[in-house]
């Protein structure tokens, strides 16, 4: 099954996608792990991108386009995937149309995870207080969410037109939450 699972910062998608794969057995490609990884590898485009993350803007969209690509060109996303944080704009959703169709690995779903202002903001706040991320400040979450609003909010509309989006509740406990995706899923949701 290959996903595609969107929503605003703090909206729980890492965590999501972590507990799903585990259910699937796929990849979990998530941008915003493979582009600090490569920040703290110190590698070029690591530290172009870090430089650009600690700000709160996106990483523009050919150099997150040419990741994703060499991604999913991997043996391991064979059975599927679960992409998380990309595509963060439209013009990044049509090209990962083209790009999946050239791998012959169209998008079976794309799942929004829904949640109020106030939730994101006191998860984005206890996010950062545990895990110490310096592109969690308040400064860089308000703008976050400035260009969530502006930019990739409407990436859910282009996949509601193809038929293809589903929206969740992102309220309550991850395994709420993840319930509701597995039904969404179609899949035995008992043990979870």
């Amino acid at each position: 099954m290959r996903i595609v699972l969107l929503g605003p910062p703090g909206s729980g998608k890492g965590t999501q996608a972590a507990l799903v794969v585990e259910r699937l057995g796929v990849p979990h490609i998530s941008t915003g792990a493979l582009l600090r990884n490569a920040a703290k590898r110190g590698t070029e485009l690591g530290l172009q991108a870090k430089s650009i993350i600690d700000k709160g803007e996106l990483v523009p969209d050919n150099i997150m386009s040419d990741m994703i690509e060499e991604r999913l060109g991997r043996d391991d996303v064979a059975g599927g995937f679960v992409l998380d944080g990309y595509p963060r704009n439209l013009a990044q959703a049509k090209s990962l149309d083209i790009m999946l169709e050239r791998l012959n690995k169209p998008a079976d779903e794309a799942i929004h995870i829904d949640i109020d202002t106030e939730q994101i903001i006191k998860r984005i706040a206890k996010r950062a207080k545990e895990e110490g991320r310096s592109d969690d400040t308040k400064e860089t979450v308000r703008n976050r969410m400035r260009v969530y609003a502006e930019q990739t909010a409407p990436v859910a509309d282009y996949y509601a037109e193809r038929g293809l989006l589903t929206r969740v509740l992102g309220d309550g406990s991850k395994e709420e939450v993840l319930q509701r995706i597995l039904s969404i899923l179609d899949l035995n949701t008992s043990s979870a």
